[in-house]
């Protein structure tokens, strides 16, 4: 389980340093797990941040020590954000891929199929099954009213770090962010590996070039 020391660096540090790890979710009596493949870093002084509209009881996670989990609704539902670096600043867990293991065999995937279907009932597709903030908490069940402002927990839902490094880390604009409210800024990450497998594919995008766009590192 990564210590809160893991999240008291930047924010921008801290959303690369995630990719590749593991968030584990015990639903029921099995355990959930989906490796990150996209971050994205929010700081107080940034626009886009929700904390640089002021404190509130609302947004008090991001005002608390490194490591607390920051839980909001986002278009009416569940997203996933944990605090880092200095008071305001957080990442947004913004896409997962699942992740099978001797703790979270592959028959656990079905789970999570169940927890979020596709509009039409079927079952989503295992690359679209957490390729949104979202759809990612939905699968995990992971809810604003349980975890927001609450600490990582052992023993129902944690971050591992399991060695998985990417070779290549895709550095991008965020997304839904207003031209007023720094959304030039490259504060989006993702593991080069899974960019098909993202909230939207920065790669595949018309008219988007290296260094203008997005950098790869």
């Amino acid at each position: 389980m990564l210590s809160p020391d893991f999240f008291s660096c930047d924010a921008s540090q801290v959303a690369q340093s995630l990719i590749g790890k593991v968030i584990r979710r015990k639903y029921k009596n099995y355990w959930l797990a989906v490796r990150i493949i996209e971050t994205e870093a929010y700081y107080l002084t940034d626009k886009a941040s929700h904390s640089s509209l002021g404190y509130t009881e609302k947004r008090k996670a991001m005002f608390m020590p490194p490591g607390t989990i920051y839980m909001y609704y986002a278009r009416g539902h569940d997203s996933l954000n944990i605090s880092c670096g200095n008071e305001g600043d957080a990442v947004l867990i913004k896409a997962a891929f699942p992740f099978i293991d001797e703790l979270s065999p592959e028959k656990n995937i079905k789970i999570m199929q169940q927890l979020n279907p596709a509009k039409d009932g079927s079952s989503r597709p295992i690359e679209k099954l957490c390729a949104g903030q979202t759809l990612l908490c939905k699968s995990l069940n992971l809810k604003v009213t349980e975890w927001d402002q609450q600490k990582f927990n052992k023993n129902s839902f944690y971050i591992q770090d399991i060695n998985l490094k990417p070779d290549t880390i895709i550095q991008t604009r965020r997304l839904g962010i207003h031209q007023d409210r720094d959304a030039h800024l490259f504060y989006r990450f993702i593991d080069y590996e899974y960019a098909a497998c993202c909230t939207s594919n920065p790669l595949t995008k018309r008219n988007y070039n290296e260094t203008e766009d997005y950098l790869l590192s």
